[in-house]
């Protein structure tokens, strides 16, 4: 079947309209706002594996049920493989009394999962979109992340996982949309993860899975499909709280997580293109705890810093970050640390490629920046 638009009457019918600037941005518009920027391994990795976001993230869970047997992973839809297919199979490999669904109730399943932890298991919790976390705000900030230090470190309740895709999708619109790390990240106990791919996916989800603190570990769900790599099949961790130098630069630090790292390295690109402009591109990976030190010699380097994330500007994390390497990196700074980010609205519909951090605002970010 023809697209829409390219139907002979119907072009014709819609001439004048299609004419217009305004149009030709809507008709050309592409479903996604990146441009994917794969990882690889060194050959010493091992066997490897074609997989997508969610099928690593299926590929880590089998491995955690697989070597710890009091693992359990549990919420909305699981058993059936859940919304993004992240759990397809595991029920019927390790059974419905270590795989299973749960009620409509986040607040119920965080609950829930604080005592499966505390009790000594391995919980593993899944939040079906970010957006429906508020409601187990209460069990995560004042219960998961505070157990150790109210009991003076007698019990904890780490081994505790909570899975929650997050983000801007193409269609999500102000329910399914939004990045919560930032709401996370003022809470101490916690630890907040948030991958770029399928190889960061699934080292990094093992790791948050056998920390002995509560982690949050949110999948930007654009990536679930687009985002693929060859993946090591062996069971592997990487280190939380250690940031990623992808591309080293010597005049602007670009410093992101998650899909808006992408968005940065095709600005990185550009501004060597364009401008030859050298940038460092980071991606922050662990929102809390965070790597100060990488970032902090990265901006006292280059003397220039700009964060972009999805999530609203204001108290959003790249706030935060600002505020730390002003106060740290102030006398190495050549301009003002520059935010690019989503606009202080709900997360829009059809309004979503105009709200979200582009590549063009980055860029524009870049040559401000650097005129200052």
């Amino acid at each position: 079947m023809k697209p829409l638009l390219q139907l002979p009457l119907l072009k014709r019918a819609l001439k004048p309209a299609l004419a217009s600037p305004v149009c030709n941005i809507l008709v050309n518009r592409h479903s996604s706002h990146f441009t994917y920027f794969p990882d690889t391994v060194p050959e010493s990795s091992g066997e490897t594996q074609r997989l997508n976001l969610f099928q690593s993230i299926n590929n880590a869970l089998d491995t955690a049920l697989s070597t710890d047997n009091t693992a359990v992973v549990f919420g909305e839809d699981v058993g059936f493989g859940g919304v993004f297919r992240c759990t397809i199979g595991l029920q019927d490999k390790y059974g419905k009394d270590r795989v299973f669904n749960t009620p409509l109730c986040e607040q119920g399943i965080a609950g829930f999962a604080i005592g499966v932890a505390v009790a000594g298991a391995t919980a593993i919790p899944e939040i079906q979109f970010a957006d429906y976390i508020f409601p187990a705000f209460d069990q995560i900030v004042n219960e998961a992340a505070k157990y150790r230090y109210r009991s003076g470190n007698i019990f904890d309740c780490g081994n505790l996982t909570f899975r929650a895709p997050c983000g801007a999708v193409g269609h999500g619109a102000l329910y399914h949309s939004q990045s919560p790390e930032a709401y996370f990240a003022h809470t101490p106990g916690l630890k907040v993860v948030i991958p770029r791919g399928p190889i960061k996916a699934k080292g990094l989800l093992l790791s948050c899975i056998r920390d002995n603190n509560p982690c949050i570990f949110l999948e930007p769900k654009v990536l679930y499909r687009s985002a693929v790599e060859m993946v090591p099949t062996k069971d592997y961790t990487m280190p939380l709280s250690s940031a990623d130098v992808l591309v080293e630069g010597e005049d602007v630090t670009l410093l992101a997580w998650g899909t808006q790292v992408h968005v940065l390295r095709e600005v990185a690109e550009l501004a060597r293109q364009q401008l030859n402009v050298s940038c460092e591109v980071i991606d922050l990976v662990t929102i809390l705890p965070w790597d100060t030190e990488t970032v902090f010699n990265s901006v006292k380097k280059t003397g220039r810093l700009i964060i972009a994330h999805e999530a609203p500007i204001t108290n959003g994390f790249g706030a935060e970050l600002a505020a730390a390497v002003q106060s740290e990196c102030f006398l190495h700074l050549e301009a003002p640390i520059e935010r690019v980010c989503g606009f202080d609205t709900p997360f829009p519909h059809i309004f979503e490629p105009f709200y979200l951090p582009d590549k063009w605002r980055c860029f524009s970010a870049v040559k401000k920046i650097l005129k200052y």
